[in-house]
């Protein structure tokens, strides 16, 4: 299958990527920068991985670079589109600064949404229908101090993912949700030891969620074997309560 997986550098993203090459897809990978993983990865799986640069804060610029002749051109038949790249603002609500918060909002609510307007695009253009996971975030389910803002931005891309379920399914369309639990990643590297430990006491696992784990539920909802689910949120979070 041909995957278009936005955020690919490292931490989950990387891991999608190298689960799905693994499989033997073909990753048309997004990210800011190329990292010396996706180096690697390239080495390793030169005819499956194509790299493109593009800041998806700047949506439509973003767009331009992905949905272009050099990349992901109109003879490309797209599967499956994947959106893992995200930004966070982490602050109480009373400190909120408009300008970091619409930067996170095109980063991780108005790039998916523009990006899944050319996906589908190229779905109709060659009848072959399609799976969409976006990856959200426990915030987006469960109070967490100081992630009011990152949550509502999640929480807006869980409502167009079930919105685009129910408007093109007729056309074999697809789309879910997978919402991962706390990881270590670079997102989160900030975080004390204590701040993560009573992380881990709300979950029924008592333990920090497998980047692996994700991973996998994310290439089987790409997969034919998930071709009766769609418009659902797949909770993957050691059990967060």
């Amino acid at each position: 299958m041909n995957i278009l997986l936005t955020g690919t550098s490292r931490g989950l993203g990387l891991a999608i990527c190298e689960k799905l090459l693994e499989r033997g897809d073909t990753i048309y990978a997004v990210s800011r920068t190329k990292s010396d993983d996706i180096i690697k990865l390239e080495q390793k799986f030169s005819r499956n991985l194509l790299f493109k640069a593009a800041d998806l804060s700047e949506p439509e610029i973003a767009r331009s670079k992905i949905f272009a002749p050099d990349f992901i051109s109109a003879s490309v038949r797209l599967d499956g589109f994947v959106s893992n790249a995200a930004s966070a603002y982490d602050d109480i609500a009373t400190n909120m600064n408009l300008a970091r918060l619409e930067n996170m909002f095109q980063t991780n609510v108005f790039s998916p949404m523009i990006l899944t307007k050319y996906f589908l695009r190229h779905s109709l253009l060659h009848s072959n229908g399609g799976s969409i996971v976006y990856i959200s975030s426990v915030s987006a389910h469960t109070g967490y101090k100081g992630l009011s803002m990152y949550a509502a931005s999640k929480g807006a891309l869980e409502a167009f993912s079930k919105n685009i379920a129910r408007e093109w399914g007729i056309k074999s369309v697809r789309s879910n949700v997978v919402s991962p639990g706390f990881m270590s990643t670079q997102m989160s590297a900030k975080l004390t030891a204590q701040q993560r430990e009573k992380i881990y006491a709300r979950t029924s696992l008592k333990a920090e969620t497998s980047a692996d784990s994700v991973a996998e539920t994310v290439a089987f909802l790409l997969s034919e074997k998930a071709k009766s689910i769609t418009g659902q949120t797949i909770c993957v979070d050691a059990g967060t309560i």
